[in-house]
């Protein structure tokens, strides 16, 4: 069985827990309430400090893509889900409807759309980058604040736009 770490990182948009293995990173969540951090003793792998190292260079506008290796445990829909995420570029949005089409099948919107909200893995995995078919913005589990926030970030580093939404 592999150690499990965790530890914090006080981002621009919050608090954030990091938790994984000596190999990847298994959660990077928003953390809002008291009730949501760890009772235990934390400890930091190479993975997590290079993933802090990362998370810290992305907001610095330093960094536009992730090299950490990462897993989260879900069904073949869902890692397909998770895998057309990591496709979407940096400064750019997709909608749930193109998520659907990139999956095969206008009809799984709603079931991508459920998936997209079950990605444990924030930022890195960039669900923050599906919006409405219509351009609004839609659901995040981190907050509608969080999602404009990094939006804005994004569209800001990428294409010097300031104002997105």
């Amino acid at each position: 069985m592999q150690e499990y770490y965790y530890t914090y990182y006080e981002s621009p948009v919050g608090l954030m827990k990091i938790a994984g293995t000596e190999s990847y990173i298994t959660e990077l969540s928003f953390i809002d309430h008291q009730a949501q951090l760890e009772h235990g003793i934390p400890g930091v792998s190479e993975v997590l400090h290079q993933c802090t190292e990362q998370l810290i260079e992305f907001f610095q506008g330093r960094r536009k893509s992730f090299n950490i290796p990462i897993h989260q445990d879900g069904t073949e829909f869902q890692q397909n889900v998770w895998n057309e995420l990591l496709q979407v570029p940096f400064g750019k949005t997709i909608s749930y409807m193109d998520l659907a089409k990139r999956l095969g099948n206008p009809k799984v919107i709603r079931a991508a759309a459920s998936t997209n909200g079950k990605n444990k893995i924030a930022i890195i995995v960039p669900c923050h980058r599906v919006i409405g078919t219509d351009k609004s913005l839609v659901g995040y589990s981190g907050g509608m604040q969080r999602k404009k926030w990094l939006l804005q970030h994004e569209f800001r580093m990428a294409h010097g736009i300031q104002t997105l939404f």
